[in-house]
């Protein structure tokens, strides 16, 4: 059996990659923290018209409703090269958590005209309502004095036309919504990497908005929460490979005692070790993309793994690449910075190490 890539994902990498490497570098990742709130959105709005025209946000969404049609397996290239470039938008969120779920509530017609502004008016949407917990998935959302309802944590939301949001209490159950951005209130929460778009947000609740609620509801919240712990580890096995890649160029060139650091051995070991997680890592990550694209019963066993796994060959890579730099590491003017932060923020995001450790245990002994 071949469980290569084929000669199309390998291009459509590729591609990508090109396109990323053009479009978002580290100097463009600066330009972007410093800018205000009206040049971050202009600037995020000239790279998301690049990705829409790649197809990128749509690329899982079925040829019908006027996607690409492709599968996670072939997202999975896309995200893990959005994660070596260190993309602030949002990606994850619109092309591989909305666009599958929009996409899978069809004919809802609620759902039909969030899917077709993603696809023909290229929106970005945002995404929250769902915390991922050792027991199993849980909304944050609750009811304000006001009638409002308030979602924290929600990402995305800067440049978002839609929201996907969820909520749960004890007497409906779980209940998902696409809400317009101009019905919602926004408060950015301040977040350790500019990356990381994240707000609370206060919204009204509407039948008009209403995709899926009860048992229904609660499938589409618990698929959303698998796509978000394969999608994120996606992201994270990029980001892993730029740092390791740019602290092995940067163990080349810098010198003690006359030797490029890089040929000492300590530098070395802690180098392959990183490596090694990542190497180990990145296979999880593909079998979680596979058990997506065919809906294998493993799909939330296999999301788990590869989150932890993700994770922690990430934060390993961070840990190393700020070592081997030494405390120009997290300095302004050394590119590693941007890397560093979107990894802590985002091996947090959508459950931790830990707990995605504790779901695979719990799979495991349920099994």
């Amino acid at each position: 059996m071949d469980f290569a890539f084929s000669e199309q994902q390998d291009e459509l990498r590729a591609g990508v990659r090109t396109v990323l490497d053009a479009e978002c570098t580290p100097e463009a990742l600066r330009t972007f923290a410093m800018a205000d709130e009206a040049a971050r959105a202009e600037l995020a709005a000239g790279r998301w018209a690049v990705l829409a025209e790649l197809g990128a946000p749509a690329l899982v969404v079925p040829e019908a409703a006027g996607g690409l049609g492709l599968s996670d397996v072939d997202l999975v290239c896309v995200l893990e090269e959005a994660g070596r470039a260190c993309l602030p938008e949002t990606l994850l969120e619109t092309a591989a958590l909305a666009a599958p779920t929009l996409a899978a509530l069809l004919p809802d017609p609620t759902a039909a005209a969030a899917l077709d502004a993603l696809v023909r008016d290229d929106a970005v949407v945002a995404v929250g309502g769902l915390d991922v917990t050792a027991t199993g998935i849980t909304s944050p959302t609750d009811v304000r004095p006001d009638g409002m309802l308030r979602t924290p944590r929600v990402s995305g939301v800067r440049d978002a036309a839609i929201l996907l949001l969820a909520c749960r209490d004890d007497d409906s159950g779980w209940q998902l919504h696409a809400v317009p951005a101009s019905s919602c209130t926004a408060e950015p929460t301040p977040a350790l990497s500019t990356a990381r778009d994240l707000s609370t947000v206060h919204w009204p609740l509407s039948s008009e908005t209403l995709l899926a609620y009860g048992v229904a509801a609660e499938a589409a919240a618990t698929l959303l929460a698998e796509r978000a712990a394969a999608g994120s580890a996606a992201l994270l096995v990029g980001l892993a490979e730029r740092m390791l890649t740019i602290t092995a160029h940067y163990a080349k060139e810098r010198h003690q005692f006359g030797k490029p650091i890089g040929s000492f051995q300590a530098v070395k070991h802690h180098l392959a070790n990183a490596r090694v997680a990542l190497e180990f890592a990145r296979p999880a990550v593909y079998r979680a993309a596979w058990s997506l694209a065919t809906a294998q019963p493993t799909l939330s066993h296999d999301a788990s793994m590869a989150k932890a796994m993700a994770s922690d060959a990430a934060e390993l890579a961070a840990r190393v690449a700020l070592q081997v730099h030494g405390a120009i590491g997290y300095t302004w003017e050394c590119d590693l910075h941007f890397f560093l932060k979107e990894t802590w923020a985002l091996s947090r995001a959508w459950g931790d190490a830990a707990t995605h450790r504790r779901l695979v245990l719990a799979h495991t002994l349920a099994s």
